[in-house]
């Protein structure tokens, strides 16, 4: 007895015709596996329906990612163009004054450190001329040989304190102030010591100030007073004692004396040209004393006591 053949779109028992309910459970698997590689031989044996699924899955993936790329290329311009076109911001004016301001500064630091530098080191403005005043018995040459400036030298180098100095160790000089004259000149102011008595020694008459300073030899001006003291000098009491006195006397009065005498500090007497005697005691109340003596010497009479100024006397 003979076999049928077997037909070959028979489906087994047990098995599923291709379409029937195992599709949904393939189209899972389709849907799970997208975007997957799938094997050469897995495709091989895939129907035309899971290989439609599959590729167009693979091509929403690569749609999405492309989008994603644009969406994040146009945010980045977006940024770029954002940042571009933001204003600058401005500084404030307070700012930009102050930074003009020390430039300005600056600026002017500078020129005065250069035109220093100039003038300092430079003969531009140079010693040309030298002028002295304030000078009776001295000269100008004597003055200016002792500052000690040369000529031609720029005058921001001298040191004006240094050679007023010098001018001041002269005997004759009680003080000295030097200036810079701009542009080419140098002034020296002298004061010079005044004689208000003298006093004769071996070597000739000794002049003195009013401060017992003997700054010269030589010979005295007419009508003026011997000093009459035993150690003349600005340390010794009795002769700042004789000098106050004759420095308080009015001038009418003063050019009268020729004498001043002062054994010690508070017995003063002072001698006249015509032989009258001042008894004037000690160095209190010396502008009252004065003031009483200039009125008793109109009196006549020989000694005029003042040494009690509450009760003067003549004899």
């Amino acid at each position: 007895m003979s076999t049928p053949p077997e037909d070959p779109e028979a489906v087994p028992e047990g098995a599923a015709p291709e379409g029937s309910a195992e599709e949904p459970q393939a189209g899972a698997e389709d849907e799970q596996a997208a975007g997957e590689q799938v094997p050469e031989e897995q495709a091989d044996e895939e129907g035309p329906r899971r290989r439609a699924r599959r590729e167009r899955a693979e091509r929403r993936a690569a749609q999405a990612r492309a989008e994603a790329i644009e969406q994040a290329r146009r945010e980045a311009k977006r940024r770029i163009r954002a940042g571009a076109a933001e204003p600058a911001k401005r500084i404030p004016r307070g700012t930009i004054r102050g930074l003009k301001a020390v430039l300005a500064t600056v600026l002017a630091v500078l020129a005065v450190v250069g035109l220093g530098l100039v003038l300092y080191f430079t003969p531009v403005m140079s010693v040309r001329d030298i002028e002295v005043t304030g000078l009776a018995a001295l000269t100008r040459d004597e003055v200016v040989a002792v500052a000690g400036v040369q000529p031609g030298t720029p005058l921001l180098q001298i040191d004006t304190g240094a050679v007023a100095e010098r001018v001041a160790t002269i005997r004759r000089v009680a003080s000295a102030r030097v200036q810079r004259q701009y542009p080419s000149a140098l002034g020296i102011a002298v004061i010079e010591r005044v004689a208000v008595v003298f006093k004769d020694y071996p070597d000739g008459p000794h002049l003195f100030d009013r401060d017992g300073v003997d700054f010269a030899t030589a010979p005295p001006p007419p009508m003026l007073p011997v000093f009459d003291v035993d150690n003349p000098g600005p340390s010794d009491p009795a002769s700042r004692a004789a000098l106050q006195v004759m420095t308080a006397l009015a001038p009418e009065v003063a050019g009268q004396i020729s004498r001043v005498a002062a054994p010690s500090v508070a017995s003063i007497t002072l001698t006249l040209a015509d032989g009258r005697v001042v008894v004037w005691g000690n160095t209190d109340r010396v502008a009252e004393k004065a003031h009483k003596l200039a009125a008793l010497l109109t009196q006549p009479g020989h000694t005029y006591d003042v040494s009690s100024p509450d009760l003067p006397t003549v004899r």
